[in-house]
């Protein structure tokens, strides 16, 4: 900084108790500004119109402006975030939220400063809570035992800090949902009396609660049948950054796991070009197999087809997408898990619940983080790093065969909507 540097990677600033450690700090003036490179949206909104800032990367930028701020070395309170799309996208601190909302995000990270200097001086405390990030989380095991010993209700699928919080003046641990009546938390007209969390939404998270209570098993709310169609494709993608590098297939015949076949279409290089063949590809290749039922796990695939289309649409029309993400061809399997089944598990991810099933991936640490490090050393000339993607992404797509056949095989435990068809 002394020498007035354009451009610092990697810094380290400090200043009284608070340390900050920005990706970048670049010039502007004699003074400098903070930035983030982040492997996601710098946004929650959409790509063109009003853009809704991240508060939690808006809490890191703000301490790093009140390191320099303190030091004598802040350029202002605009820092920026470069993000996967490469936008460059500026964390303006000391503008209102929204027209009604007059608070601003440097508020926000002042109220986080006062929080952790309470929790530290020892004044105030926090509490764990389980979420999909987690799992990424060194104190991960830490944070879970914790959790188990306070019989926590973010030890519930789909119940998180947030629900916590709204339950937390009626019940506080899964014992207590789990002991109390179907109407404990309904008025006289049958509605939940919980902001934010409706009657339906309650039942399903007292289900589970008395689930993991008494250490029962899962089980469906009404009848599945497997479709009759002979040919299934259990279908899951691999991205990175912006590129969709593999699509691949577990195709089977006539639900005999003996036919069983993998089908990959990778993208060797970090090019359009390349991008465009996979999804050519893939896409003939479902063509190939029609008639045809498909299962994914969310609707992560049919998002990211959808934009292949619109960059690629030689290959195939916004039409042929929406037919073949119909739910009658196209059978999300997480909507299933949520809507018509009860598991014992912490969450609903796939990994849990084909593990749960007795599944195991071959690579000892499978993650989609995992293997977005991996295809980044692929592009960098690992000769192994290619087959490894390609046994976790099979080992994806087998996964979902697997759990399709669990929910099958599961014994039905509640009077639920009519019999469906996956």
């Amino acid at each position: 900084m002394d020498r007035h540097e354009r451009l610092i990677l990697g810094g380290r600033i400090t200043s009284d108790d608070l340390v900050g450690e920005p990706d970048l700090l670049r010039l502007d003036g004699d003074r400098y500004v903070p930035g983030d490179v982040k492997s996601g949206a710098a946004d929650e909104g959409p790509s063109s119109g009003q853009r809704k800032l991240k508060v939690h990367y808006a809490v890191q930028l703000a301490l790093h402006v009140d390191v320099l701020e303190r030091i004598g070395r802040s350029a202002g309170r605009r820092p920026f975030v470069l993000d996967v799309r490469g936008d460059e996208v500026v964390y303006d601190l000391g503008a209102p939220k929204g027209p009604k909302m007059p608070t601003t995000l440097w508020d926000d990270y002042l109220e986080a400063l006062s929080s952790v200097r309470a929790i530290l001086a020892g004044t105030a405390s926090s509490a764990p809570a389980l979420s999909g990030d987690c799992k990424e989380c060194w104190w991960f095991h830490a944070c879970t035992a914790e959790l188990e010993r306070t019989n926590d209700l973010t030890l519930l699928p789909e119940v998180g800090r947030g629900r916590r919080r709204v339950l937390f003046p009626y019940v506080t641990t899964i014992r207590e949902l789990a002991a109390s009546a179907p109407g404990d938390f309904l008025d006289e007209k049958g509605k939940s009396i919980i902001k934010g969390v409706g009657a339906d939404t309650l039942a399903a998270y007292r289900d589970r609660a008395v689930l993991r209570a008494s250490g029962g098993s899962a089980y469906l709310k009404a009848p599945l049948t497997p479709n009759p169609c002979g040919t299934e494709l259990f279908f899951d993608i691999e991205t990175f950054r912006d590129r969709c590098y593999l699509h691949g297939f577990v195709v089977r015949i006539n639900h005999d796991s003996v036919t069983e076949r993998y089908v990959g279409f990778f993208m060797d290089r970090d090019t359009a070009d390349a991008e465009r063949e996979a999804f050519a590809q893939s896409w003939s290749f479902v063509c190939s197999q029609r008639p045809c039922i498909v299962y994914i796990y969310s609707k992560y695939e049919r998002t990211w087809w959808r934009g292949l289309q619109q960059r690629y649409p030689d290959v195939c029309s916004a039409q042929d997408i929406e037919g073949l993400f119909d739910p009658d061809i196209t059978i999300d399997l997480y909507d299933v898990v949520s809507k018509q089944s009860e598991w014992p598990t912490m969450d609903y991810s796939l990994k849990t619940l084909a593990k749960h099933l007795g599944f195991g991936w071959r690579d000892t640490h499978p993650s989609g983080s995992a293997s977005i490090e991996w295809y980044d050393r692929h592009l960098r000339g690992d000769g192994s790093a290619k087959q490894r993607i390609l046994d976790y992404n099979e080992d994806d797509c087998r996964a979902m065969r697997v759990l399709f056949d669990g929910l099958l095989d599961l014994p039905v435990r509640a009077e639920g909507p009519t019999m469906r068809s996956i």
